[in-house]
């Protein structure tokens, strides 16, 4: 009997650090997590790398330019966020952390986003995404790899 292998769905996070203060924005009006802060992000698309995917995501949502050899790969969290949006759940992410950019940051989807703010990376807002805040505390402490949310009971999923 063959075992069906499960799905993971690939995202990149763009963490711009600017002194020790990183670059949060708040979630408006997408169905996840509204009201909490988070990083720019979005799903990589088919054919596209983690790279090219978080230096299109920081265009779209903060108005920013990357340059390739600016985007540093500094964490990766294999994730299990739970059955959602008719997907399996299991989640790969990839954080980049960016410290020279073009343009500034601003909000450039209104219907997604009401503030971008700047953050001490040592004291993060209490209404951060909690995956989001690990990841964050573990970039600051220069561990590259964590697992999130597995204690979930999966079984039942699989």
């Amino acid at each position: 009997m063959i075992k069906e292998r499960h799905k993971e769905t690939p995202a990149a996070y763009v963490v711009l650090k600017r002194d020790e203060k990183i670059l949060l924005q708040r979630r408006f009006n997408t169905g996840y997590m509204d009201g909490k802060y988070s990083l720019p992000a979005g799903h990589v698309d088919k054919g596209e790398t983690f790279t090219q995917c978080a230096i299109r995501e920081a265009k779209e949502e903060i108005g920013v330019d990357l340059e390739p050899n600016n985007v540093r790969a500094a964490h990766i969290m294999h994730r299990f966020s739970g059955i959602e949006w008719g997907d399996e759940g299991y989640r790969v992410d990839a954080f980049f952390l960016v410290e020279k950019w073009s343009n500034v940051p601003e909000i450039k989807e209104h219907n997604k986003c009401d503030e971008l703010s700047w953050f001490d990376l040592n004291s993060l807002p209490d209404d951060t995404i909690p995956y989001i805040s690990r990841a964050l505390y573990l970039i600051n402490k220069k561990i590259f790899y964590s697992e999130f949310g597995w204690d979930i009971n999966i079984e039942k999923h699989e």
